[in-house]
C-alpha cells in the first residue's frame, strides 16, 4: 500500500479500538488482518502520532513526577496534589486531606493493626474519611497526647474516631507526650497498663503520621505546654529539622537531643521505620526539611503532600534540575 493508505489504515484500527472500545480480536476478525499484526499497528500508529492519548482535567506530569520520587526514595506510593493558584491554603489543605483519606481507605486490610498520631493535620485525614465495613481492625495511639489542645486533634479522639470509621477496637494512652523527668517517663512505660500498648508498637501493619517541622516556641505552638524554654533551646542547638509521633530528628533523620527522647512517651523512629506501611500525610514548605529527612531515613513509605511542597524538598536536595520536564 501507499504510505497515505497505510496511515489511514493505522488510523482506522486506531479508531476501532479506542473510540468504537472493539477488542483487538474483533478488530482482526472485522478486517481480516492478524491478531498479532493488529496489535503491532496499534503501537504504530502510537509511536507516529496517529494516536495521542490526553487525560483531560488533570496535570499528567505529576504522575510521572509520582514515578521519579518513589524510585528516588524507594517509597511504596506517594500522592502529589495539584495546587491551584486561586487555592487558599485552607483549600489546600483539604484537597490534601481528601486525597490522604482515599489512599487510607484503600490501603486498610481486614485484621489490621493500625497506629495513629495526633494533630490538626490527621484529624483532616479523618473528617474525610467515610466509613467502611471491615473486621478485624484495632487502632491505637503512636504517642502520647498533649496536655493543653483542642479536643478534636487529640490523639485518643483520633484513634476512637478511626476505629468507628473502620468498625474497630480502640486503645487509648493516659500520658501527655512528653514528661517532665526520664523517671516519670520510665516509670509509665513499665506500668502493667502500658505492656499492651508497648507490644501494639511491634506488630503494627500501618501507622499514620504527620511531619512536624521545626520547633518553635511561638504563642500558637503546640509544643509550648510539653517544652521548656531550655528544650527549645537544644533542639535548635542540636539542629533538630522536624518530628514524627513527637521524636525529634536532624537533616539525615537520626534523633537528636537525647534528654528529650528519653522523657517521651511515643513509639521510636526505629520502631517505625520496622512498621510494613507508614502513611505520612504532610504540606507547607516550613515542613520541607523535615519530609526530606524522613524520606532520606526511610522511616516512611507512603505520602501524600502537594507540588509546591514537594518541589521545595526537591530544591533542598539539589535535584530540581532532573524534574524540570515534569513541570
Amino acid at each position: 500500500m501507499m504510505r497515505e493508505e497505510k496511515r489511514r489504515m493505522l488510523a482506522k484500527l486506531a479508531y476501532l479500538f479506542y473510540v468504537e472500545g472493539k477488542s483487538q480480536t474483533q478488530i482482526a476478525e472485522e478486517t481480516g488482518i492478524y491478531r498479532t499484526t493488529v496489535s503491532r499497528m496499534l503501537a504504530k500508529a502510537k509511536k507516529e502520532g496517529i494516536v495521542r492519548i490526553e487525560i483531560a482535567d488533570y496535570d499528567t506530569h505529576l504522575f510521572g513526577l509520582e514515578e521519579y520520587v518513589r524510585q528516588k526514595y524507594g517509597l511504596e506510593k506517594i500522592d502529589i496534589v495539584p495546587n491551584d493558584p486561586e487555592d487558599s491554603l485552607a483549600n489546600t489543605h483539604s484537597k490534601v486531606a481528601r486525597t490522604a483519606a482515599e489512599v487510607l481507605r484503600n490501603t486498610v486490610r481486614d485484621g489490621d493493626k493500625i497506629g495513629i498520631a495526633w494533630g490538626a493535620t490527621l484529624s483532616s485525614v479523618i473528617d474525610e474519611l467515610d466509613p467502611k465495613s471491615m473486621t478485624g481492625v484495632s487502632v491505637c495511639p503512636l504517642a502520647g497526647g498533649p496536655s493543653h489542645i483542642n479536643v478534636q486533634f487529640h490523639v485518643n479522639t483520633l484513634v476512637y474516631r478511626l476505629a468507628r470509621i473502620f468498625q474497630g477496637k480502640s486503645t487509648f494512652i493516659n500520658a501527655m507526650a512528653v514528661q517532665e523527668n526520664k523517671d516519670l517517663t520510665n516509670g509509665i512505660l513499665q506500668s502493667k497498663y502500658f505492656e499492651s500498648l508497648l507490644e501494639s508498637w511491634n506488630q503494627l501493619d500501618l501507622a499514620i503520621v504527620g511531619i512536624g517541622g521545626e520547633a518553635h516556641s511561638g504563642e500558637k505552638s503546640q509544643w509550648l505546654d510539653l517544652l521548656t524554654i531550655a528544650d527549645f533551646e537544644q533542639l535548635k542547638k542540636e539542629e533538630a529539622v522536624g518530628e514524627v509521633c513527637c521524636r525529634f530528628f536532624d537533616q539525615y533523620g537520626n534523633p537528636v537531643y537525647i534528654g528529650l527522647q528519653e522523657r517521651t512517651i511515643g513509639i521510636s523512629l526505629k520502631q517505625l521505620e520496622q512498621v510494613p506501611k507508614t502513611l505520612a500525610v504532610a504540606r507547607g514548605a516550613y515542613k520541607a526539611k523535615a519530609i526530606l529527612a524522613a524520606l532520606k531515613a526511610g522511616f516512611i513509605n507512603y505520602l501524600v503532600t502537594d507540588k509546591d511542597t514537594l518541589m521545595r524538598v526537591l530544591e533542598l536536595d539539589d535535584d530540581l534540575e532532573n524534574v524540570k520536564h515534569f513541570c
